[in-house]
């Protein structure tokens, strides 16, 4: 470690002995700070030492991403091998697979959304801020993995020049930047980003040169749940389409077509144990989001009159990017509401809205992505709400006392 901070004593050193190559100082303190704590202390009044700071905060964030990852990466090798007909592929030929379309989706986010950043830290004069390392992960996470690359890396551009830098970088963004990314593209590209070709590998292609699996569609439970009924429907009902390996551990552990990580509620259950642990997630937001998902599902089953008002409310907790959302999108600490009451109700709107806009929407029949960002514009009015409603009950205080 001391060759290592002897390195980049001396690159410093180098750097600041000319203006020219001063403005060039954010792109070794970005990878020193990452490395090491930065030994940063503020000059006069009270302050605090931790050990902690953003950059270790995003690596934490992104350790409890790695279970998603990787089951995306076996589960995506595993649903395109299930399209050609082998039904039991090996483990590693799946995974080999999956990482092989997966990790140019990641390559692309960081090398995009970082190239921008360094380019704005340049211009500007302020160090790298930190919030892309974790972004740039959750972009490739959330998209269809048959999703062009050249798609990801405008994406990836729009989400962090127009969703972030415009409102003055990491910290001041008012909705979340990965989601902002996928938005653009739905709404963009959505002939790229929705039917049923999208979400399994190389689905197109089989199709072209006929060597697709008989019986394989390509479409998520999702999109067959919001089919049924309907001409050239899947299934008919919903008794088979719960009978069709969509069974609630079926759901659980995530072998079904999907975005990348968000298949797999176990696997996000352990990143969400971790982000608890450490004191990183808000439990106050995961279990308010929960419930208002749950509550909003028990209430289109008691209102019944379809298959799909009629699925069971724990099947939509299972279903699509519900879990993924609730984990890693909805307690975003930039764009989530700050007060204790504003996260509940912050929470609780956001699930609600997530299965509202999944049900009442045929056209879209995912909503976490529009929920959570619907949540993140009315965050602060939330707490602005929840502050004024605790100043009006001291101020009564006060004139009683």
């Amino acid at each position: 470690m001391k060759f290592l901070r002897k390195i980049f004593d001396n690159a410093h050193e180098a750097l600041n002995k000319s203006e020219k190559t001063k403005k060039y100082f954010p792109l070794v303190d970005a990878i020193d700070t990452l490395l090491f704590t930065p030994n940063h202390t503020t000059q006069k009044g009270a302050h605090i030492r931790d050990a902690i700071d953003l950059k270790r905060t995003m690596m934490i964030v992104i350790i409890a991403l790695i279970p998603a990852l990787l089951f995306g990466m076996y589960n995506v090798g595993y649903q395109h091998y299930l399209a050609v007909g082998e039904a039991n592929p090996s483990f590693g030929e799946a995974f080999l697979h999956g990482a092989i379309r997966v990790l140019p989706l990641i390559v692309i986010s960081y090398a995009v959304g970082l190239g921008i950043e360094f380019l704005f830290a340049i211009k500007n004069g302020h160090s790298v801020q930190e919030g892309f390392l974790v972004t740039g992960m959750l972009i490739p996470l959330i998209m269809p993995i048959d999703t062009p690359l050249w798609m990801v890396a405008v994406g990836t551009a729009f989400a962090v020049v127009i969703g972030k830098e415009v409102f003055g970088g990491t910290g001041m963004n008012v909705m979340n930047v990965a989601l902002t990314a996928r938005a653009f593209l739905f709404f963009a590209y959505p002939t790229k980003m929705s039917g049923n070709e999208v979400w399994i590998s190389g689905l197109k292609e089989m199709k072209t040169n006929g060597s697709l699996a008989d019986g394989i569609t390509g479409a998520t439970p999702l999109g067959d749940l919001a089919a049924i009924g309907k001409e050239g429907a899947t299934f008919s009902n919903l008794n088979q389409f719960l009978e069709a390996k969509h069974g609630l551990m079926d759901l659980f552990y995530g072998f079904y077509p999907g975005s990348v990580g968000e298949t797999s509620v176990l696997a996000i259950l352990i990143g969400a144990f971790l982000l608890l642990f450490t004191g990183i997630g808000s439990w106050k937001i995961m279990l308010s989001f929960f419930t208002g998902g749950y509550l909003m599902a028990l209430l289109f089953n008691l209102v019944g009159g379809s298959d799909y008002l009629e699925l069971p409310a724990i099947y939509q907790m299972m279903l699509g990017g519900f879990m993924f959302g609730l984990v890693f999108m909805a307690t975003d600490p930039v764009t989530a509401a700050q007060t204790g009451t504003g996260k509940f109700i912050y929470g609780f709107l956001g699930g609600a809205m997530a299965i509202l806009i999944r049900v009442v929407n045929p056209a879209y029949p995912e909503g976490v992505m529009l929920a959570i960002l619907i949540a993140n514009v009315f965050a602060p009015l939330i707490d602005h709400m929840v502050i004024s409603a605790n100043i009006k009950r001291r101020l009564k205080r006060v004139k009683t006392a």
